[in-house]
């Protein structure tokens, strides 16, 4: 390990995303991986339209790629999966796991690829090898001894759709709707308010929008870090005069300004695009009082125009009377373009959505002295944007997990749509709405049937297909399992990918109910905590990387997955594989099913012989969503699954799209008025996707070196009497009897709002409490917790 070594320095970063500097910490990661000539070549592939999807974000692959269809985030994660290290038998012989317990996440995950299956030996404690077919037949044992309501599967969202879909499947058959996933941690508030709002559980944008649209609102998402390939969409868009308005809580680099690495011009010159044109820097948890505050102004606007005679719809002057005679239609459409003076769309609101006078009544009766303290705006930062977005044609409205990761994540959706409702900016060209996602399939394994909700999953039909009765209870979301692993009513715990015990809540008291598992079983390709950790029984199962050859029966394989923009994409493996002996996650999933469950309908071994007669599967069980699944899984820029929204058909209870009123603007916290509070938001750096830490550099805050840190105003460090690179313990700051502290953080000056801080995730997750979430999504409120701090007895060098 390498960690006891690292010496942090903290210097303002002033250059921009993107540039040289990225075109240096890709070169950085490759040499440290040693692939400098396999990684060129693979990269230059990546996110093409017959190569391989990237392993980090969920951004589309284009039609038309650039010629490097790659990022910085992308590039690293390429790196990191390809690396030339292997955790191999002869490491796991070295180490036992109660001294692995203590390596840093960053250092279990450096020792390289996993080679082979591996059970732990309790004697020893130590991971030894093991054949496949006794690791099955064992795990089947072990499932079959169990009540299905006991056990838990959980899908990180790099799965693709063939092996999600084939999970799933096992898992009802088995008995059990227990299947927690990625999403129930990020964008579960998605999926539950844009339903409620607009009739999809996905976000309605296309690519083409980004070209189409006059202005974007871009909402708590920090692309600079989580999604760069999206900035050439934005740099593309401000070259053509559109203008963005940006809602974040810290001023990040990626919504400032970019420089194109692919662009001579840019590289040569320094020439810099400027992303935002107006950004609003909101306080933390003050997204509804901000935007509540653009409709506000927006309302009383239009209310204004109607008052003073000046704003006339069109209405049916706007229609010609008589279709077939050219003067009346010259005539209505005269009417109809003149008619400019009304800010909101009567006429959409009419039509298309309900709900709108409760509404606008809430948006006028909000004070804009209340508005102005909950969201840290001013009166005119929020008129300024709502005149930009009154004047503009199209606009696309983009948000990330800054918005979904609160108490009130699912209001926070229905605000946004609320907006973009007010002049009808869905289902038009360049007008929509752009939930970016996290991980490259979180979204498309909900749309081949990870879920726990019964509801939302076709069980007649799994039950035609596979002759077998589904079962239609209420399976666990991520916050539930949790809560069954803490109390002891799960018993055995099955992970396809991710690192669970490092993304979810109250870390203390998972970990100690992690220990008393009956049996986990982990799918992965690299080592990390929830390994180390285990229960009586524990198996590292190592599989296939995406971008790694995938050779079956019928030849070598391409799976499939979902992009944000709702458009499925195939991807083809080009690298060796790191090992002989790894499965492929079809061919796992479908070993244990067949040791769980012995002679079923489900043709397991046919399906790992040949991926495409999965998607057939796929497509007989919902044929309208993969109609030709298998002819348009390499089209370019994919195939875009229908959504009625598009359409401007609103597939919810009213028939129409919704305005929903949230009733508060801000939780309601028993800290509230305690000067001494902050709200802490948490954070990815420069250097890590999700869970997974590249490296300690943070080069767009200009950290570098640690991750042990806490980002505040300056003003609060000298209204709470601490000092520029103080050591300090944060302690949660809500009272429920239990304490809760992440110890010796250094304090780092930023521009961040007053009274908020930030700090890394997953370094702070033990200070959120399990029961901190959205009450319907039960997401955790990762971008929202009352925190107090206090100077810290550790120095640096503990």
């Amino acid at each position: 390990m390498t960690s006891k070594t690292r010496s942090a320095t903290i210097k303002p970063y002033g250059g921009p995303v993107g540039g040289w500097g990225s075109a240096k910490s890709v070169a950085a990661i490759i040499a440290r991986e040693h692939v400098p000539l396999k990684a060129p070549k693979l990269l230059s592939i990546q996110n093409k339209p017959d190569g391989y999807m990237c392993v980090s974000c969920a951004w589309a692959k284009p039609a038309q790629p650039h010629p490097l269809e790659f990022c910085e985030s992308g590039a690293k994660a390429t790196a990191w999966e390809i690396t030339s290290r292997r955790a191999d038998p002869a490491f796991f012989e070295r180490h036992t796991l109660s001294k692995l317990e203590f390596w840093p996440d960053h250092d279990l995950e450096e020792q390289g690829r996993l080679t082979h299956p591996m059970r732990w030996d309790a004697i020893s404690d130590k991971y030894v090898p093991v054949a496949w077919a006794e690791a099955f037949d064992e795990i089947g044992r072990e499932l079959g001894a169990l009540d299905p309501h006991q056990v838990d599967l959980y899908t990180s969202g790099r799965a693709s759709l063939e092996a999600s879909y084939m999970y799933q499947l096992f898992a009802r058959m088995y008995g059990s709707n227990n299947l927690p996933d990625s999403s129930n941690m990020c964008h579960e508030s998605s999926s539950v308010a844009l339903p409620e709002s607009i009739g999809a559980s996905v976000g309605t944008a296309i690519l083409s929008d980004f070209e189409n649209t006059d202005c974007i609102f871009y909402i708590a998402q920090n692309v600079g870090t989580c999604s760069p390939r999206l900035l050439h969409d934005l740099q593309d868009a401000v070259d053509r005069g559109v203008k963005i308005v940006t809602f974040n809580l810290l001023r990040e680099r990626g919504l400032e300004r970019f420089i194109n690495p692919q662009s001579p011009v840019q590289m040569l010159t320094g020439q810099e695009t400027k992303i935002s044109s107006e950004y609003c820097q909101v306080k933390n948890g003050g997204d509804i009082a901000a935007l509540f505050g653009v409709c506000k102004a927006l309302i009383e606007a239009d209310d204004a125009l109607k008052a003073s005679g000046a704003s006339r719809v069109a209405g049916e002057d706007g229609k010609p009377k008589d279709p077939d005679d050219a003067a009346m239609v010259a005539f209505a459409a005269s009417m109809a373009s003149a008619d400019k003076k009304h800010v909101l769309d009567h006429d959409f609101i009419k039509e298309h959505t309900a709900g709108y006078e409760e509404f606008a009544l809430a948006a006028r009766a909000h004070q804009w002295d209340e508005l102005e303290r909950v969201s840290g705006l001013s009166r005119d930062q929020m008129k300024q944007a709502a005149t930009i977005y009154a004047k503009s044609d199209a606009v696309l409205m983009v948000y990330g997990m800054g918005l979904t990761q609160h108490l009130m994540g699912v209001q926070n959706v229905h605000m946004v749509c609320n907006l973009a409702l007010l002049r009808g900016n869905i289902g038009k060209p360049g007008a929509n709405i752009c939930a970016v996602r996290g991980h490259s399939n979180v979204q498309g394994q909900r749309t081949v049937g990870i879920t726990e909700k019964p509801g939302l999953a076709p069980l007649d039909k799994l039950s035609e297909l596979y002759g077998f009765e589904p079962p239609r209870w209420t399976g666990r979301s991520t916050v539930e399992t949790c809560e069954a692993i803490m109390n002891g009513q799960s018993r055995a715990f099955i992970s396809l990918g991710g690192n669970f015990l490092k993304a979810v809540p109250e870390t203390t008291a998972m970990e100690e109910g992690w220990r008393a598992l009956r049996l986990s079983v982990q799918i992965a390709t690299k080592l990390n905590r929830s390994h180390v950790l285990h229960g009586e029984i524990a198996y590292l199962l190592p599989c296939l990387g995406r971008i790694e050859v995938d050779e079956q029966a019928t030849g070598p394989q391409a799976v499939s997955m979902e992009s944000s923009i709702a458009h499925f994409h195939g991807s083809r493996g080009r690298a060796k594989p790191a090992s002989p002996t790894l499965l492929s996650e079809p061919a796992i999933v479908a070993g244990i099913a067949k040791a769980t469950l012995g002679r079923t309908k489900a043709p397991w071994d046919a399906w790992v012989g040949n991926y495409a007669e999965i998607r057939d599967a796929i497509e007989r069980t919902y044929p309208e969503t993969f109609k030709d699944f298998n002819k348009r899984l390499f089209k370019p820029g994919g195939f875009a699954r229908p959504l009625p929204a598009r359409e401007r058909k609103w597939v919810t209870q009213s028939g129409k799209a919704n305005f929903i009123t949230p009733g508060k603007l801000f939780p309601e916290f028993s800290t509230s008025g305690r000067t001494d509070v902050l709200h802490l938001a948490t954070l990815r750096s420069n250097g890590q996707f999700n869970t997974t830490i590249y490296g300690y550099s943070d080069r767009f805050r200009g950290v570098e070196g640690t991750r042990r840190i806490v980002f505040m105003n300056g003003e609060d460090i000298d209204r709470l009497g601490f000092a520029d690179g103080e050591f300090v313990d944060v302690t949660t700051a809500i009272d429920d009897n239990f304490v809760r502290k992440v110890t010796g953080l250094r304090i780092v000056p930023y521009n961040i709002a007053q009274g908020c801080c930030a700090a890394y995730f997953p370094e702070t997750n033990p200070l959120f409490p399990l029961a901190h979430h959205d009450p319907k999504s039960k997401t955790p409120s990762y971008k929202l917790l009352p925190v107090r701090l206090s100077r810290s007895r550790l120095t640096p060098d503990d």
